[in-house]
């Protein structure tokens, strides 16, 4: 599903009005109607128990107003509510109004709470909220948001045009409040607030409308964010070829692991084997080499110079050079710690072993190492580097925290791709992926079962072995993203929501990945 941002949105409606002749108030007409015929035909029930329109001045409340015309002449009862003086009205949104008074309707004006508590007092079967659409950037205050508070009180299904007043349409931002609507309906494409957290929770099902704009113009606005589903990823995958050998499938070679940290080598190992990797090579301390050999007998390993549990840097680098040849993808980071040694390692790898044929993923203490040093060494790699933060690590690779992070993860995401020319997974509800060019994906699976250790590792492996077998790292990302949340998802449904490890992820690739094979 494609997504689009609130200046694409604006721009998709002024190139169809202005450039190719679609009449501004036929797009508002058909979204208004489309929005009504969706109560009928989803709240049914509800709407028999009569319809509050709740609309601001702009142009999304004259979609509501359209809606409720249109449900007036349907024979619904049907009360409007503007948050506004009806003379404050202009251009389509007046017009809208206008006819749904001409058609018998009435429109109450609400401008103190008073009125607002007495407007919606009689509690509705359903409410269409049409207060802000997708140009909202600040946030709410006032009577606006008093009327969202009563809104959700009130407990009845709840549509709302366009987007859940009160979410920030490019990024998913609660703005103060918002409205946490049933159902959503759209118009042309998706918008990124729809599907990113946390106002993705507050947009219930989404149904995107055709109403109109004209093809051209989407042509134009080249939309580049897209919510991965799995139809976008089944064409990345492939039925093997019956004389297939392993030498087909590429060679990753797992750096990882130090002293207590054996584990996340493992697990970015086993990974990369389960996503069906040709051949893994573990290079860890020597300190593990035992742990990690024996924990996997289809893995290699080779034991690294050691100093106190970790790589040492400088003998390390030397061996890393010989063994790096032949190898598909490399993989940096889980479990290295932080020490001068590891940032001495990553700034090799970074400048040495990435190269045009081997790309190189980072991720971990990898990126820690590489925050320290600073993101600027990344100009000078000779090959495709792919990031896989958490939200932590995006703060520190932005000299920025956590919470600024996640409070717009899709501008975190593009900036860190941008300005490094890494391609960017950036981890969390909604993982998302972001491309030097601007391109921005959102993946639709995963669950809050996944927040337990490991489950990064298990991600590094998966895409590492996707680009050992040379697909793009976009592609690579996507995929990767896509099915690591999807034997999430499959885990939870067979053992339990809460309580499966990362290793019963990797146990379920196989038939994660089956199930894209047509």
């Amino acid at each position: 599903m494609k997504l689009i941002t609130a200046a694409q949105s604006r721009e998709l409606d002024r190139l169809s009005q202005d450039k190719y002749g679609v009449p501004s108030y036929a797009l508002m007409t058909r979204a208004g109607e489309a929005v009504a015929d969706t109560c009928l035909r989803r709240f049914g029930a509800a709407v028999r128990g009569g319809v509050l329109i709740v609309a601001g001045k702009g142009n999304n409340g004259g979609d509501g107003m359209v809606a409720a015309r249109r449900l007036k002449q349907a024979g619904v009862s049907v009360r409007a509510m503007l948050l506004a003086r009806r003379i404050d009205l202009k251009g389509d949104a007046a017009q809208a109004s206008a006819e749904f008074i001409g058609h018998g309707g009435a429109i109450a004006e609400v401008v103190s709470e008073n009125d607002l508590a007495a407007a919606i007092a009689a509690r509705p079967g359903l409410i269409i909220d049409a207060v802000f659409g997708t140009g909202l950037n600040a946030e709410v205050k006032g009577l606006p948001r008093r009327a969202i508070e009563l809104v959700n009180d009130t407990h009845s299904a709840i549509v709302a045009v366009d987007i859940a007043s009160g979410v920030n349409s490019d990024t998913g931002a609660i703005m103060g409040a918002a409205v946490r609507a049933s159902l959503i309906v759209t118009f042309g494409l998706a918008k990124f607030g729809h599907v990113s957290y946390p106002g993705a929770a507050m947009c219930g099902e989404l149904i995107v409308a055709e109403i109109g704009f004209a093809p051209e113009a989407i042509d134009e606005i080249a939309p580049r964010g897209r919510l991965i589903e799995r139809d976008d990823v089944k064409p990345l995958v492939h039925r093997r070829a019956a004389n297939s050998h392993k030498g087909l499938y590429g060679h990753s070679m797992v750096v990882a692991g130090s002293l207590g940290k054996a584990g996340a080598a493992i697990l970015a190992s086993r990974a990369a084997l389960r996503m069906g990797a040709g051949l893994v090579t573990a290079a860890i301390p020597e300190s593990v080499s035992s742990i990690v050999a024996g924990a996997q007998a289809e893995l290699m390993t080779e034991p690294m110079p050691d100093r106190d549990g970790h790589f040492e840097g400088r003998e390390s680098v030397a061996r890393l050079a010989s063994l790096a040849g032949g190898k598909d993808a490399l993989i940096l980071g889980p479990g290295i710690g932080l020490s001068d040694d590891t940032k001495h390692l990553v700034e090799w790898m970074i400048t040495e072993g990435a190269r045009p044929e081997r790309p190189l993923l980072i991720d971990a203490d990898g990126l820690n190492a590489l925050a320290a040093i600073g993101c600027e060494i990344l100009k000078r790699a000779r090959g495709p580097v792919v990031l896989t933060p958490h939200p932590g690590e995006m703060g520190r690779l932005l000299d920025t925290s956590a919470a600024v992070v996640n409070a717009d993860r899709i501008s975190a995401a593009r900036a860190l791709a941008q300005s490094t020319g890494a391609h960017v997974l950036l981890k969390g509800a909604r993982t998302v992926i972001a491309a030097p060019d601007g391109t921005t994906y959102i993946n639709s699976t995963g669950n809050p079962g996944m927040g337990t250790p490991g489950m990064g590792d298990v991600l590094s492996g998966i895409v590492g072995a996707l680009l050992g077998q040379k697909m793009k790292p976009l592609d690579a990302l996507a995929l990767g993203a896509f099915v690591h949340g999807d034997a999430a998802d499959r885990v939870a449904r067979r053992l339990g929501p809460v309580g499966y490890i990362a290793g019963d992820l990797i146990d379920e690739l196989p038939r994660a990945m089956g199930a894209l094979i047509s």
